[in-house]
């Protein structure tokens, strides 16, 4: 009961942040924001999964949703959960996100996609 309070804090505390993070402008402020990013990239990357699910129902109906939808919603949540980790690792090089969206509660509907390349702020 305490982890899952404590999980639901984090997430909590980092939505209220993302308004915030979307407006950085200054190096320490893009730094703060690529660290965000990857630790809420990393605690959230499991919700991939019901995502998959949800928009695999969708577009293709039950059946699809139960096989091919979690394995693809398996898939994008390692890719979530490293991009995460790449960008905490990373955080002083302030570059553009890889994974779109963002965060994974930035438009449901929208399938999980990745950039081929880093890009740095400007």
């Amino acid at each position: 009961m305490k982890q899952s309070l404590k999980t639901l804090l984090v997430v909590f505390t980092l939505c209220l942040l993302t308004p915030h993070m979307a407006s950085a402008t200054t190096y320490p402020d893009r730094m703060g924001t690529k660290l965000g990013n990857g630790m809420a990239n990393m605690v959230t990357g499991i919700a991939e999964i019901p995502k998959a699910i949800i928009n695999g129902n969708r577009k293709n109906g039950p059946a699809y949703a139960a096989t091919g939808g979690f394995m693809t919603g398996m898939v994008h949540m390692v890719g979530r959960t490293l991009c995460g980790a790449a960008d905490l690792v990373t955080f002083m090089i302030p570059t553009k996100p890889i994974i779109t969206p963002e965060f994974v509660w930035q438009n449901f509907k929208q399938d999980t996609g990745y950039k081929g390349t880093w890009e740095l702020l400007p």
